[in-house]
Protein backbone atom coordinates (compact mmCIF):
# COMPACT_ATOMS: atom_id res chain seq x y z
CA UNK A 1 0.00 0.00 0.00
CA UNK A 2 1.19 3.32 -0.36
CA UNK A 3 1.38 6.38 2.10
CA UNK A 4 -0.56 9.56 1.78
CA UNK A 5 2.67 11.16 1.21
CA UNK A 6 3.68 8.69 -1.29
CA UNK A 7 0.27 8.64 -2.85
CA UNK A 8 0.50 12.60 -3.10
CA UNK A 9 3.48 12.26 -4.72
CA UNK A 10 2.44 9.59 -7.23
CA UNK A 11 -0.05 11.94 -8.77
CA UNK A 12 2.86 13.96 -10.21
CA UNK A 13 5.38 11.78 -11.67
CA UNK A 14 4.29 11.91 -15.48
CA UNK A 15 3.72 15.45 -15.32
CA UNK A 16 7.07 15.98 -13.39
CA UNK A 17 8.87 13.43 -16.44
CA UNK A 18 7.32 15.11 -19.53
CA UNK A 19 9.55 17.90 -18.64
CA UNK A 20 12.26 16.19 -17.50
CA UNK A 21 13.49 13.76 -20.26
CA UNK A 22 13.60 14.72 -24.43
CA UNK A 23 14.69 11.83 -25.86
CA UNK A 24 12.86 9.00 -24.59
CA UNK A 25 11.92 6.06 -26.94
CA UNK A 26 8.28 7.16 -27.23
CA UNK A 27 8.60 10.53 -24.61
CA UNK A 28 6.19 12.71 -26.04
CA UNK A 29 2.55 12.54 -27.35
CA UNK A 30 1.62 12.35 -30.79
CA UNK A 31 -0.79 14.52 -32.35
CA UNK A 32 -3.84 13.97 -34.42
CA UNK A 33 -4.37 17.15 -36.58
CA UNK A 34 -7.57 18.34 -36.46
CA UNK A 35 -9.46 20.04 -39.44
CA UNK A 36 -9.16 23.84 -39.69
CA UNK A 37 -9.14 26.59 -42.40
CA UNK A 38 -5.85 26.54 -44.26
CA UNK A 39 -2.87 29.53 -43.21
CA UNK A 40 -0.45 31.10 -44.46
CA UNK A 41 1.50 29.28 -47.07
CA UNK A 42 5.24 28.39 -47.51
CA UNK A 43 7.58 29.84 -50.18
CA UNK A 44 8.35 28.26 -53.06
CA UNK A 45 10.11 24.58 -52.90
CA UNK A 46 13.15 24.63 -53.75
CA UNK A 47 13.80 22.38 -56.80
CA UNK A 48 17.12 23.64 -58.18
CA UNK A 49 19.50 20.70 -59.40
CA UNK A 50 16.42 18.05 -58.73
CA UNK A 51 16.04 15.20 -61.13
CA UNK A 52 12.52 14.63 -63.21
CA UNK A 53 11.85 11.23 -61.56
CA UNK A 54 11.98 13.51 -58.19
CA UNK A 55 10.44 16.47 -59.30
CA UNK A 56 6.88 15.62 -58.21
CA UNK A 57 7.84 15.27 -55.37
CA UNK A 58 10.43 18.55 -54.57
CA UNK A 59 7.81 20.53 -56.42
CA UNK A 60 5.07 19.69 -54.02
CA UNK A 61 2.93 22.69 -52.01
CA UNK A 62 2.16 22.42 -48.86
CA UNK A 63 -1.61 23.23 -47.59
CA UNK A 64 -1.10 23.95 -43.60
CA UNK A 65 -4.36 24.08 -41.49
CA UNK A 66 -4.48 25.17 -38.32
CA UNK A 67 -4.24 22.22 -35.36
CA UNK A 68 -4.73 24.55 -32.60
CA UNK A 69 -2.44 26.24 -30.43
CA UNK A 70 -1.48 28.77 -32.69
CA UNK A 71 0.24 25.65 -34.63
CA UNK A 72 -0.31 24.37 -38.37
CA UNK A 73 0.11 20.79 -40.16
CA UNK A 74 0.63 19.22 -43.04
CA UNK A 75 1.91 16.13 -44.57
CA UNK A 76 4.23 15.64 -47.59
CA UNK A 77 4.59 12.68 -49.93
CA UNK A 78 7.87 10.97 -49.83
CA UNK A 79 8.97 7.91 -51.99
CA UNK A 80 9.13 4.57 -50.25
CA UNK A 81 12.26 3.77 -51.70
CA UNK A 82 14.64 6.89 -52.73
CA UNK A 83 16.51 4.46 -54.90
CA UNK A 84 13.21 3.25 -56.90
CA UNK A 85 9.91 5.52 -56.59
CA UNK A 86 8.24 3.24 -58.57
CA UNK A 87 7.70 0.80 -55.54
CA UNK A 88 4.91 3.85 -53.87
CA UNK A 89 4.98 6.27 -51.65
CA UNK A 90 4.53 7.29 -48.05
CA UNK A 91 3.50 10.35 -45.68
CA UNK A 92 5.56 12.51 -43.57
CA UNK A 93 3.08 14.37 -40.82
CA UNK A 94 4.77 17.80 -40.46
CA UNK A 95 3.87 20.27 -37.64
CA UNK A 96 5.01 24.04 -38.02
CA UNK A 97 5.52 26.63 -34.80
CA UNK A 98 5.18 29.95 -36.83
CA UNK A 99 7.64 33.01 -35.92
CA UNK A 100 6.64 34.69 -32.56
CA UNK A 101 8.64 38.06 -33.61
CA UNK A 102 7.38 38.70 -37.22
CA UNK A 103 8.51 37.34 -40.77
CA UNK A 104 10.61 34.48 -39.96
CA UNK A 105 14.40 33.99 -41.13
CA UNK A 106 13.73 30.44 -42.24
CA UNK A 107 12.77 27.20 -40.43
CA UNK A 108 14.23 25.20 -38.04
CA UNK A 109 13.57 21.45 -38.56
CA UNK A 110 14.06 19.33 -34.97
CA UNK A 111 13.96 15.69 -34.07
CA UNK A 112 13.64 14.70 -30.51
CA UNK A 113 15.48 11.47 -30.81
CA UNK A 114 14.55 7.63 -30.40
CA UNK A 115 14.90 6.50 -32.87
CA UNK A 116 11.13 6.60 -32.85
CA UNK A 117 9.83 9.57 -30.75
CA UNK A 118 7.56 11.48 -32.89
CA UNK A 119 8.87 15.28 -33.83
CA UNK A 120 5.20 16.07 -34.15
CA UNK A 121 4.37 15.34 -30.61
CA UNK A 122 7.96 17.37 -29.45
CA UNK A 123 6.59 20.39 -30.75
CA UNK A 124 2.97 20.19 -29.99
CA UNK A 125 3.31 19.31 -26.48
CA UNK A 126 7.02 20.69 -25.37
CA UNK A 127 7.85 23.20 -27.80
CA UNK A 128 9.12 25.57 -25.09
CA UNK A 129 11.47 22.83 -23.48
CA UNK A 130 12.81 21.78 -27.09
CA UNK A 131 13.58 25.18 -28.35
CA UNK A 132 14.07 28.13 -26.60
CA UNK A 133 12.43 31.73 -27.35
CA UNK A 134 15.12 33.16 -29.14
CA UNK A 135 14.72 30.58 -32.01
CA UNK A 136 10.88 30.33 -31.19
CA UNK A 137 10.61 33.91 -32.40
CA UNK A 138 12.89 34.28 -35.54
CA UNK A 139 12.24 30.46 -36.88
CA UNK A 140 9.95 28.78 -38.16
CA UNK A 141 9.89 25.85 -35.91
CA UNK A 142 9.35 22.26 -37.83
CA UNK A 143 8.43 19.36 -36.65
CA UNK A 144 8.21 15.89 -37.98
CA UNK A 145 7.62 12.44 -37.65
CA UNK A 146 10.24 10.54 -39.69
CA UNK A 147 8.77 7.36 -41.88
CA UNK A 148 7.77 4.78 -39.59
CA UNK A 149 6.91 6.67 -36.80
CA UNK A 150 3.61 8.14 -35.46
CA UNK A 151 1.33 9.76 -37.69
CA UNK A 152 3.45 9.08 -40.78
CA UNK A 153 3.15 5.83 -42.31
CA UNK A 154 4.40 3.79 -39.50
CA UNK A 155 5.48 0.46 -38.97
CA UNK A 156 3.10 -1.33 -36.85
CA UNK A 157 3.65 -4.62 -34.61
CA UNK A 158 1.35 -5.40 -31.52
CA UNK A 159 -1.84 -4.03 -29.80
CA UNK A 160 -1.45 -3.02 -26.22
CA UNK A 161 -2.96 -6.80 -24.23
CA UNK A 162 0.55 -8.45 -26.62
CA UNK A 163 2.39 -5.15 -26.38
CA UNK A 164 2.23 -5.49 -22.33
CA UNK A 165 2.97 -9.43 -22.81
CA UNK A 166 6.06 -8.78 -24.83
CA UNK A 167 7.62 -6.05 -22.54
CA UNK A 168 6.34 -6.93 -18.98
CA UNK A 169 5.85 -10.72 -18.48
CA UNK A 170 8.63 -12.56 -16.85
CA UNK A 171 10.71 -15.19 -18.76
CA UNK A 172 10.17 -18.78 -17.42
CA UNK A 173 13.85 -19.96 -17.82
CA UNK A 174 16.85 -19.00 -15.46
CA UNK A 175 18.13 -15.87 -16.45
CA UNK A 176 21.49 -16.26 -18.44
CA UNK A 177 20.79 -20.50 -19.30
CA UNK A 178 20.23 -21.33 -22.94
CA UNK A 179 16.93 -22.05 -22.32
CA UNK A 180 15.79 -18.07 -21.37
CA UNK A 181 17.91 -17.29 -24.48
CA UNK A 182 16.01 -19.16 -26.53
CA UNK A 183 12.63 -17.98 -24.79
CA UNK A 184 13.56 -14.63 -25.63
CA UNK A 185 14.67 -14.82 -28.84
CA UNK A 186 11.41 -16.85 -29.65
CA UNK A 187 9.61 -13.54 -28.12
CA UNK A 188 11.15 -11.18 -30.62
CA UNK A 189 11.01 -13.69 -33.56
CA UNK A 190 7.02 -13.47 -32.51
CA UNK A 191 7.15 -9.70 -32.49
CA UNK A 192 9.13 -9.11 -35.56
CA UNK A 193 6.59 -11.28 -37.82
CA UNK A 194 3.89 -9.17 -36.02
CA UNK A 195 6.07 -5.88 -37.60
CA UNK A 196 6.37 -7.23 -40.64
CA UNK A 197 2.60 -8.44 -40.97
CA UNK A 198 1.43 -5.48 -39.91
CA UNK A 199 3.51 -2.41 -41.27
CA UNK A 200 1.94 -2.98 -45.17
CA UNK A 201 5.62 -3.52 -46.74
CA UNK A 202 7.66 -0.69 -45.12
CA UNK A 203 10.43 -2.25 -42.81
CA UNK A 204 13.06 -3.00 -45.17
CA UNK A 205 12.73 1.25 -46.08
CA UNK A 206 12.87 2.16 -42.38
CA UNK A 207 16.26 3.39 -42.33
CA UNK A 208 18.14 6.38 -41.19
CA UNK A 209 19.56 7.12 -44.50
CA UNK A 210 15.91 7.00 -45.98
CA UNK A 211 14.91 8.98 -43.32
CA UNK A 212 17.53 11.65 -43.95
CA UNK A 213 16.63 11.86 -47.66
CA UNK A 214 13.46 12.49 -46.34
CA UNK A 215 14.64 15.39 -44.60
CA UNK A 216 16.20 17.16 -47.36
CA UNK A 217 12.57 16.93 -49.14
CA UNK A 218 11.17 18.60 -45.87
CA UNK A 219 13.85 21.64 -46.51
CA UNK A 220 12.99 22.08 -50.20
CA UNK A 221 9.46 21.94 -49.90
CA UNK A 222 9.58 24.06 -46.88
CA UNK A 223 10.94 26.70 -49.40
CA UNK A 224 14.65 26.36 -47.69
CA UNK A 225 18.08 26.72 -49.91
CA UNK A 226 20.40 25.03 -47.03
CA UNK A 227 18.59 23.30 -44.14
CA UNK A 228 18.82 24.23 -40.08
CA UNK A 229 18.64 21.73 -38.03
CA UNK A 230 18.70 20.92 -34.12
CA UNK A 231 18.79 17.24 -33.68
CA UNK A 232 18.89 15.53 -29.85
CA UNK A 233 20.19 12.35 -29.26
CA UNK A 234 19.52 10.02 -32.28
CA UNK A 235 18.54 13.13 -33.94
CA UNK A 236 22.54 13.95 -34.25
CA UNK A 237 22.90 10.54 -35.84
CA UNK A 238 19.84 11.74 -38.34
CA UNK A 239 21.71 15.16 -38.61
CA UNK A 240 25.04 13.35 -39.32
CA UNK A 241 23.93 11.18 -42.01
CA UNK A 242 21.75 14.16 -44.02
CA UNK A 243 25.38 16.36 -43.89
CA UNK A 244 26.59 12.73 -44.91
CA UNK A 245 24.31 13.05 -47.95
CA UNK A 246 24.03 16.67 -48.72
CA UNK A 247 27.17 18.60 -47.01
CA UNK A 248 26.71 21.44 -49.45
CA UNK A 249 22.82 21.93 -48.15
CA UNK A 250 23.79 21.56 -44.66
CA UNK A 251 23.10 25.41 -43.25
CA UNK A 252 23.57 25.51 -39.20
CA UNK A 253 23.48 22.02 -37.82
CA UNK A 254 23.15 21.57 -33.96
CA UNK A 255 23.76 18.30 -32.65
CA UNK A 256 22.90 17.46 -28.86
CA UNK A 257 23.91 13.95 -27.41
CA UNK A 258 25.78 12.68 -29.84
CA UNK A 259 25.51 9.10 -31.03
CA UNK A 260 29.08 8.37 -32.52
CA UNK A 261 27.95 6.55 -36.23
CA UNK A 262 31.29 4.53 -36.76
CA UNK A 263 30.38 1.94 -33.98
CA UNK A 264 28.73 -1.35 -33.38
CA UNK A 265 25.64 -1.98 -31.83
CA UNK A 266 27.50 -4.31 -29.27
CA UNK A 267 29.45 -0.95 -28.59
CA UNK A 268 26.53 0.98 -27.87
CA UNK A 269 24.74 -1.27 -25.33
CA UNK A 270 28.07 -1.85 -23.43
CA UNK A 271 29.04 2.01 -23.45
CA UNK A 272 25.51 2.82 -22.71
CA UNK A 273 25.42 0.37 -19.53
CA UNK A 274 28.45 1.97 -18.57
CA UNK A 275 27.12 5.38 -18.56
CA UNK A 276 23.79 4.63 -16.88
CA UNK A 277 26.09 2.88 -13.74
CA UNK A 278 28.06 6.01 -13.75
CA UNK A 279 24.77 8.29 -13.75
CA UNK A 280 23.12 5.65 -10.82
CA UNK A 281 26.08 6.77 -8.44
CA UNK A 282 26.08 10.29 -9.29
CA UNK A 283 21.77 9.54 -8.74
CA UNK A 284 23.19 7.59 -5.28
CA UNK A 285 26.16 9.78 -4.10
CA UNK A 286 22.80 12.88 -4.34
CA UNK A 287 20.31 10.51 -2.49
CA UNK A 288 22.54 9.72 0.65
CA UNK A 289 23.11 13.17 1.35
CA UNK A 290 19.01 13.82 1.92
CA UNK A 291 17.02 12.06 4.58
CA UNK A 292 14.31 10.04 2.37
CA UNK A 293 17.24 8.16 1.21
CA UNK A 294 16.00 4.46 1.39
CA UNK A 295 19.72 3.27 1.05
CA UNK A 296 23.08 4.44 4.02
CA UNK A 297 26.60 3.80 4.04
CA UNK A 298 28.81 5.05 1.26
CA UNK A 299 27.84 5.14 -2.56
CA UNK A 300 29.66 1.62 -2.99
CA UNK A 301 27.27 -0.03 -0.08
CA UNK A 302 24.66 1.76 -1.41
CA UNK A 303 25.34 0.07 -4.75
CA UNK A 304 25.64 -3.29 -3.45
CA UNK A 305 22.04 -2.85 -1.97
CA UNK A 306 20.34 -1.94 -4.77
CA UNK A 307 22.06 -4.60 -6.55
CA UNK A 308 20.74 -7.27 -3.74
CA UNK A 309 17.35 -5.60 -4.56
CA UNK A 310 17.54 -5.97 -8.51
CA UNK A 311 18.39 -9.77 -7.06
CA UNK A 312 15.34 -10.25 -4.86
CA UNK A 313 12.78 -8.88 -7.33
CA UNK A 314 14.66 -10.44 -10.22
CA UNK A 315 13.81 -13.77 -7.33
CA UNK A 316 10.59 -13.00 -6.85
CA UNK A 317 9.06 -10.70 -8.81
CA UNK A 318 6.42 -7.89 -6.63
CA UNK A 319 2.99 -7.82 -7.70
CA UNK A 320 1.53 -4.46 -8.92
CA UNK A 321 -2.29 -3.82 -8.71
CA UNK A 322 -3.06 -4.14 -12.48
CA UNK A 323 -1.63 -7.85 -12.57
CA UNK A 324 2.03 -6.86 -13.77
CA UNK A 325 5.01 -8.25 -12.29
CA UNK A 326 8.04 -6.56 -10.99
CA UNK A 327 10.57 -8.04 -12.26
CA UNK A 328 14.49 -6.85 -12.35
CA UNK A 329 13.88 -6.25 -15.91
CA UNK A 330 10.98 -3.82 -15.75
CA UNK A 331 12.87 -1.81 -12.83
CA UNK A 332 16.03 -1.85 -14.52
CA UNK A 333 13.54 0.25 -16.82
CA UNK A 334 12.13 2.50 -14.10
CA UNK A 335 15.50 3.31 -12.90
CA UNK A 336 16.92 4.23 -16.61
CA UNK A 337 13.70 6.49 -17.54
CA UNK A 338 14.49 8.90 -14.22
CA UNK A 339 18.17 8.97 -15.36
CA UNK A 340 17.84 10.84 -18.18
CA UNK A 341 17.84 13.70 -16.41
CA UNK A 342 18.50 15.30 -12.85
CA UNK A 343 14.91 16.55 -12.28
CA UNK A 344 13.70 13.05 -12.19
CA UNK A 345 16.21 11.49 -9.32
CA UNK A 346 13.49 12.20 -6.82
CA UNK A 347 11.10 9.90 -8.37
CA UNK A 348 14.11 7.00 -8.94
CA UNK A 349 14.17 7.76 -4.63
CA UNK A 350 10.24 7.31 -4.44
CA UNK A 351 10.16 4.05 -6.96
CA UNK A 352 13.08 2.27 -5.12
CA UNK A 353 11.78 3.06 -1.55
CA UNK A 354 8.46 1.33 -3.00
CA UNK A 355 9.97 -1.74 -4.14
CA UNK A 356 12.17 -2.05 -0.65
CA UNK A 357 8.61 -2.42 0.63
CA UNK A 358 6.95 -4.59 -1.71
CA UNK A 359 5.29 -1.99 -3.68
CA UNK A 360 5.41 -2.27 -7.03
CA UNK A 361 3.10 1.16 -8.45
CA UNK A 362 6.02 3.99 -8.47
CA UNK A 363 8.43 1.50 -10.63
CA UNK A 364 5.29 0.71 -12.98
CA UNK A 365 4.86 4.59 -13.33
CA UNK A 366 8.50 5.37 -14.70
CA UNK A 367 8.57 2.10 -16.75
CA UNK A 368 5.42 3.23 -17.86
CA UNK A 369 6.66 6.68 -19.06
CA UNK A 370 9.50 5.21 -20.76
CA UNK A 371 7.16 2.97 -23.24
CA UNK A 372 4.72 6.09 -23.25
CA UNK A 373 2.14 3.95 -21.70
CA UNK A 374 -1.18 5.62 -20.03
CA UNK A 375 -4.10 3.63 -18.14
CA UNK A 376 -2.96 0.32 -20.29
CA UNK A 377 -2.78 1.98 -23.52
CA UNK A 378 0.27 2.73 -25.52
CA UNK A 379 0.26 6.10 -27.19
CA UNK A 380 2.66 5.92 -29.59
CA UNK A 381 4.16 3.55 -31.73
CA UNK A 382 7.73 4.54 -30.28
CA UNK A 383 8.61 1.04 -29.38
CA UNK A 384 8.25 -0.55 -32.84
CA UNK A 385 9.80 2.29 -34.23
CA UNK A 386 12.83 2.09 -32.38
CA UNK A 387 13.04 -1.45 -32.98
CA UNK A 388 12.64 -0.98 -36.65
CA UNK A 389 15.54 1.66 -37.31
CA UNK A 390 17.82 -0.04 -35.07
CA UNK A 391 17.84 -3.47 -36.85
CA UNK A 392 18.04 -1.64 -40.25
CA UNK A 393 21.24 0.68 -39.33
CA UNK A 394 22.80 -1.76 -37.18
CA UNK A 395 24.48 -5.10 -38.79
CA UNK A 396 24.01 -8.02 -36.76
CA UNK A 397 27.59 -9.06 -36.93
CA UNK A 398 29.57 -9.20 -34.03
CA UNK A 399 31.44 -12.32 -33.20
CA UNK A 400 31.02 -14.72 -29.79
CA UNK A 401 34.50 -13.95 -29.07
CA UNK A 402 33.84 -9.79 -29.22
CA UNK A 403 30.00 -10.58 -27.33
CA UNK A 404 31.81 -12.10 -24.54
CA UNK A 405 34.69 -9.67 -24.28
CA UNK A 406 32.17 -6.81 -23.99
CA UNK A 407 29.92 -8.81 -21.56
CA UNK A 408 33.31 -9.01 -18.99
CA UNK A 409 34.05 -5.53 -19.72
CA UNK A 410 30.48 -4.86 -18.71
CA UNK A 411 30.91 -6.42 -15.81
CA UNK A 412 34.09 -5.01 -14.85
CA UNK A 413 32.74 -1.20 -15.56
CA UNK A 414 28.75 -1.26 -14.20
CA UNK A 415 28.97 -4.72 -11.73
CA UNK A 416 24.77 -3.15 -10.53
CA UNK A 417 23.40 -2.98 -14.12
CA UNK A 418 25.55 -5.35 -15.99
CA UNK A 419 23.36 -8.52 -14.62
CA UNK A 420 20.10 -6.79 -16.67
CA UNK A 421 21.84 -4.97 -19.08
CA UNK A 422 22.66 -8.05 -21.79
CA UNK A 423 20.73 -10.72 -23.77
CA UNK A 424 20.08 -12.16 -27.08
CA UNK A 425 19.91 -9.55 -29.91
CA UNK A 426 16.53 -9.23 -30.85
CA UNK A 427 17.63 -7.93 -34.54
CA UNK A 428 18.67 -11.45 -35.03
CA UNK A 429 15.55 -12.29 -36.12
CA UNK A 430 14.06 -8.78 -37.48
CA UNK A 431 13.19 -9.69 -41.10
CA UNK A 432 15.13 -7.88 -43.31
CA UNK A 433 18.89 -7.49 -42.72
CA UNK A 434 20.66 -4.26 -41.65
CA UNK A 435 21.75 -2.19 -44.71
CA UNK A 436 23.86 0.38 -42.65
CA UNK A 437 27.00 0.66 -42.34
CA UNK A 438 28.90 1.86 -39.46
CA UNK A 439 31.51 3.85 -39.84
CA UNK A 440 33.06 7.50 -39.49
CA UNK A 441 31.28 10.76 -40.92
CA UNK A 442 33.62 12.96 -42.45
CA UNK A 443 30.80 15.20 -44.04
CA UNK A 444 33.54 17.13 -45.98
CA UNK A 445 32.48 20.50 -47.37
CA UNK A 446 29.76 20.86 -45.10
CA UNK A 447 29.27 24.56 -43.30
CA UNK A 448 30.45 24.28 -39.57
CA UNK A 449 28.12 21.61 -37.53
CA UNK A 450 27.88 22.42 -33.49
CA UNK A 451 28.61 19.03 -31.45
CA UNK A 452 27.06 19.56 -27.87
CA UNK A 453 27.71 17.01 -25.27
CA UNK A 454 27.43 16.31 -21.63
CA UNK A 455 29.86 15.08 -19.40
CA UNK A 456 27.80 12.44 -17.52
CA UNK A 457 25.74 11.71 -19.91
CA UNK A 458 24.17 8.09 -19.60
CA UNK A 459 22.22 7.39 -22.55
CA UNK A 460 24.73 9.10 -25.17
CA UNK A 461 27.76 9.35 -23.36
CA UNK A 462 30.31 12.31 -23.68
CA UNK A 463 32.76 10.33 -25.38
CA UNK A 464 30.47 9.60 -28.67
CA UNK A 465 30.11 13.52 -29.32
CA UNK A 466 33.81 14.22 -29.31
CA UNK A 467 34.12 11.21 -31.60
CA UNK A 468 31.58 12.83 -33.82
CA UNK A 469 32.70 16.16 -33.66
CA UNK A 470 36.51 14.89 -34.46
CA UNK A 471 35.12 12.52 -37.13
CA UNK A 472 33.59 15.82 -38.66
CA UNK A 473 35.60 17.83 -41.01
CA UNK A 474 33.68 21.04 -39.80
CA UNK A 475 32.81 19.84 -36.45
CA UNK A 476 33.20 22.15 -33.42
CA UNK A 477 32.41 20.69 -30.25
CA UNK A 478 30.99 22.37 -27.30
CA UNK A 479 30.80 20.25 -23.79
CA UNK A 480 28.43 21.16 -20.66
CA UNK A 481 29.52 19.81 -17.34
CA UNK A 482 26.75 18.35 -15.60
CA UNK A 483 24.27 14.91 -15.30
CA UNK A 484 21.27 14.18 -17.55
CA UNK A 485 20.82 13.52 -21.27
CA UNK A 486 22.21 16.50 -23.96
CA UNK A 487 22.95 19.91 -23.11
CA UNK A 488 21.09 22.77 -24.52
CA UNK A 489 17.78 24.84 -22.95
CA UNK A 490 18.89 22.88 -19.76
CA UNK A 491 19.30 25.85 -17.70
CA UNK A 492 22.90 26.15 -18.82
CA UNK A 493 23.22 29.82 -20.12
CA UNK A 494 26.81 29.26 -21.67
CA UNK A 495 25.56 26.29 -23.95
CA UNK A 496 22.24 27.98 -24.89
CA UNK A 497 24.20 30.99 -26.12
CA UNK A 498 26.62 29.01 -27.79
CA UNK A 499 23.60 27.09 -29.59
CA UNK A 500 21.20 30.16 -30.06
CA UNK A 501 23.95 32.97 -31.46
CA UNK A 502 25.19 30.26 -34.03
CA UNK A 503 21.49 29.09 -35.13
CA UNK A 504 20.65 32.83 -35.68
CA UNK A 505 23.78 34.70 -36.52
CA UNK A 506 26.19 31.70 -37.85
CA UNK A 507 28.63 33.45 -35.72
CA UNK A 508 30.42 29.16 -34.53
CA UNK A 509 31.32 29.03 -31.26
CA UNK A 510 34.76 28.27 -29.92
CA UNK A 511 36.10 24.65 -30.67
CA UNK A 512 36.15 23.11 -27.45
CA UNK A 513 34.27 25.64 -25.00
CA UNK A 514 33.25 24.15 -22.16
CA UNK A 515 30.13 25.28 -20.02
CA UNK A 516 30.39 24.41 -16.46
Amino acid sequence: MNTPRRARRLAGIIAGLAVASLALSGCVSVLIPEDGPVSTASPAPDTEGVTAELLPYYGQSLAWTDCGDGLDCTTVTAPLDWSDTAKGDIELSIIRSRATGGEAIGSLLTNPGGPGASGVGLIRDSLEYAVGEPLREQFDVIGFDPRGVGESTAVRCYDADEMDAYLFDIAENTRGSDAWTGELLDRHSAFAEACEDASDGILPYVTTDNAARDMDLLRAVLGDRELSYLGYSYGTFLGATYAKLFPDRVGRLVLDGAIDPSISGLDVGITQGVGFESALRAYMADCLEGSDCPFRGTVDQAMLDLGALLASVDRDPIPNSDGRMLGADSLMTAIVAALYSEDSWEYLTLALDGALQGEAETAFQLADFYFNREGGAYLDNSTEAFRAYNCMDYPVDSTEEEVAAAEALLAEKAPTVAPYWAGPDPCEVWPYPATGIREPIAAAGAAPIVVVGTTNDPATPYEWSVALAEQLESGVLVTRVGEGHTGYNKGNACVDQAVETYLLDGTVPEDGLVCE
